[in-house]
This record gives structure tokens, C-alpha cells and sequence, in this order.
């Protein structure tokens, strides 16, 4: 067991959101238990724990008594514009798609969709390359690994 898990609250549809992230996931994703618990103050409660790339998750449908809002996001490292294009998409899917990589999937979760040459490029110890990146960063939605690499190289 590790030993800190993310925990999301949702109002309903925990069963239908775990699934939903081990398909966007994919390989090395599963869900590991589901339990419903019924008689509760709420209705019937969905416990769901999953696992996504090594990370374990619980998700909870148990009423509208807390709301998922943006203040925690989940950043998804990707190594390729394949990796970014492939989660961006799926995970952005019927959300809100919003600025320098970050989205709301369609249960409201926040997520931020990042490419690893990201962090590199705007910590370059030139800061006139550095501010290119991050400039041309803010214009992105999706992050283009193409256009930061321009970007860095003042192309």
C-alpha cells in the first residue's frame, strides 16, 4: 500500500469515472476494488480504487456534499507530443479544455497535461531562452513541443 492516496469525492458516477481513466491510461491501469455501500445518509455509496501507471486512486460517489473544483490537479508527464496529444484528447473529452496544459475532464477533475521537455526548457539558465518558452507556453492550450523547441531556439 503507498502511503499517500489521492482521495476524489464525486457526486455520483465513481464506478463510470475509474473506468473511464483505465481506458484513457491504458496499459498498467486497473481497477482494484469496487464496493457499494448501501443504507448510507446519501443513498448508496461507490468506493472505487484504482490503479493508474503505479499511482493508486480512490473515488467516492457519496452525494453533493463536496465539490471537485481546480485547486488539486493531477499532472500527467508525457515524453513525446504523441503521449500529450493522446491524454489531452481523451482526458479533455466533453471538459473544458484551458490554458498552458491544463483541463477539466467531464467529471470536473483537473488535470495538466505536460510535456518533461517543458520544465527543462523554462529552467535553461539563459534567461532570454527561458522567457521565450514560458512566453510562448502561455499562448498554448495543448502544449506543441515543436513551437517551444522554436521558441527556445529563437526560431
Amino acid at each position: 500500500m503507498q502511503k499517500i492516496t489521492p482521495f476524489i469525492w464525486f457526486e455520483k458516477g465513481a464506478k463510470e469515472a475509474a473506468e473511464f481513466y483505465v481506458k484513457v491510461f491504458g496499459k498498467g491501469a486497473k481497477v482494484k476494488t469496487m464496493q457499494s455501500i448501501p443504507n448510507t445518509p446519501s443513498g448508496t455509496v461507490e468506493v472505487v480504487t484504482l490503479d493508474l501507471q503505479g499511482q493508486e486512486f480512490t473515488l467516492m460517489a457519496a452525494g453533493p456534499f463536496r465539490k471537485i473544483n481546480e485547486a488539486v490537479s493531477f499532472v500527467v508527464n508525457c515524453g513525446t507530443q504523441k503521449e500529450v496529444d493522446h491524454y489531452w484528447n481523451a482526458l479533455s473529452a466533453g471538459g473544458e479544455k484551458g490554458q498552458c496544459g491544463w483541463l477539466k475532464d467531464k467529471y470536473g477533475v483537473s488535470w495538466q497535461v505536460v510535456p518533461t521537455i517543458l520544465t527543462r526548457l523554462m529552467g535553461d539558465r539563459d534567461p532570454v531562452k527561458a522567457g521565450r518558452v514560458t512566453q510562448a507556453m502561455l499562448k498554448m492550450k495543448k502544449i506543441d513541443i515543436a513551437a517551444l523547441k522554436k521558441a527556445y531556439f529563437g526560431k
